[in-house]
């Protein structure tokens, strides 16, 4: 679960991931999570919850 604080820590870190990435696959799967933590550090009060399985 991530608040908006760290929601923007961990968009920065996925910047970060993407340009080391060589696989598209994965870098298709970070550029759509970078989207959605940006949604959420955009939005006071949010909260951006993973749940699996």
């Amino acid at each position: 679960m991530f608040n908006e604080q760290e929601a923007e820590v961990a968009r920065q870190e996925v910047a970060v991931l993407v340009r080391n990435c060589s696989d598209e696959g994965q870098r298709a799967a970070l550029l759509d999570l970078g989207v959605l933590l940006e949604a959420c550090a955009a939005t006071p009060g949010s909260y951006l919850w993973f749940i699996g399985d």
